[in-house]
């Protein structure tokens, strides 16, 4: 028998917690350092789902033609690009050649997304943006 009670549910993080560093004095408290956000990773499905309509908008292409080309339903094409369906790679590569790519291509069009590093720029005020890009477009960050 389980040593748990039946309405606990285990919990099991994915990701390890950070440690906080121990102080070198044990009786002189840390000081309080501001936690810094930690970067959300991006999702596989999110990636090929921006490349899949970037490529589809580019050529001017409605869902229903690529659908139809890729011989798989519009509703699911749909979810694949707004990345709410994991694709098996069949999938995303009858996806690909409906729009005139391959599937080596479709995985490289979303790798040079994933490490599409940020771009420091200078603004006249000091103050020092960053562009980056995002599936929503160019993003600019000022960092003081």
């Amino acid at each position: 028998m389980s040593s748990h009670a039946p309405e606990e549910a285990r919990v099991i993080p994915l990701r390890p917690r950070p440690v906080p560093a121990e102080p070198a004095d044990p009786a002189v408290p840390a000081p309080a350092v501001p936690a810094e956000p930690a970067r959300k990773e991006p999702l596989w499905r999110d990636v090929v789902g921006d490349v899949l309509r970037r490529e589809r908008l580019a050529q001017e292409r409605t869902l229903k033609d690529v659908a139809d080309a890729a011989r798989i339903s519009m509703p699911y094409l749909s979810e694949l690009e707004r990345g709410r369906k994991e694709a098996s790679s069949e999938v995303l590569a009858a996806a690909a050649h409906a729009l005139g790519l391959g599937l080596a291509d479709l995985l490289a069009r979303a790798h040079r997304q994933l490490v599409r590093p940020a771009r420091p720029l200078r603004s006249r005020h000091g103050h020092r943006p960053t562009q980056a890009q995002s599936r929503f477009g160019e993003v600019r960050l000022l960092a003081a």
